[in-house]
């Protein structure tokens, strides 16, 4: 196993309240108290040799057109040498909660432009993190139609682009056969502090940190 985050990187988290999770706005470097966190001070903890910088710039209620639209600020100008991304539940919750449909082209169009930036203009490498839902309450089920989809499209991206994946919804899945969904998020979305765990744990092991 090969560590692949080098020495004196700079790691990006992006997305929505998942990578968000209650982070100070007036801090630059806060990252919140949710995976964002959890995986880099495991990181640090466990590397302190590396000289690691992170940040995280998830913004609550965020859908795919909103990264899009503060990409410049939030992305291009921090300078990341890695980018880890998280979105898509948003675009699908909005369409049951308020009737606004992002279709799938949308979404697509917006996901595709962040990347194509990252890439070009940052030569960063990419961690694409697949959207999830869990079935509690119940009408989470009926959810996924409009986000299996996404979840698809976001497996294609990671292909397309050279990028690491980190499977969440597969791995909520599987943890859902050991504890009842609410254990991991309590409405389906939002994790626990054992389902924020479970997503830091997943992701260092992408990274091939653990």
């Amino acid at each position: 196993m090969s560590l692949l985050i080098e020495d004196n990187a700079v790691v990006l988290f992006q997305g929505d309240s998942i990578t968000d999770a209650g982070r100070n706005r007036e801090s630059a470097t806060d990252l919140g108290t949710g995976y964002a966190l959890q995986a880099a001070a495991w990181f640090q903890a466990l590397y302190p040799e590396k000289k690691v910088q992170f940040f995280n710039r998830g913004i609550s209620g965020n859908r795919a057109v909103d990264l899009r639209a503060r990409w410049q600020e939030d992305c291009i100008d921090l300078k990341p040498t890695w980018v880890s991304i998280l979105i898509g539940i948003n675009d699908t919750w909005r369409r049951y909660d308020s009737q606004t449909i992002t279709e799938l082209s949308v979404y697509e169009e917006a996901y595709r432009a962040i990347l194509e930036r990252t890439t070009r203009e940052l030569q960063a490498r990419l961690i694409l993190c697949e959207p999830f839902v869990l079935p509690v309450p119940e009408d989470r089920v009926a959810w996924r139609e409009d986000l299996d989809p996404r979840i698809h499209l976001v497996r294609q991206l990671a292909c397309e682009y050279n990028a690491l994946l980190v499977p969440f919804d597969g791995i909520f899945a599987q943890a859902s056969t050991q504890r009842e969904p609410a254990f991991w998020a309590y409405d389906g979305v939002h994790p626990s502090e054992a389902g924020h765990a479970l997503m830091a744990q997943s992701w260092l092991r992408t990274i091939k940190a653990i």
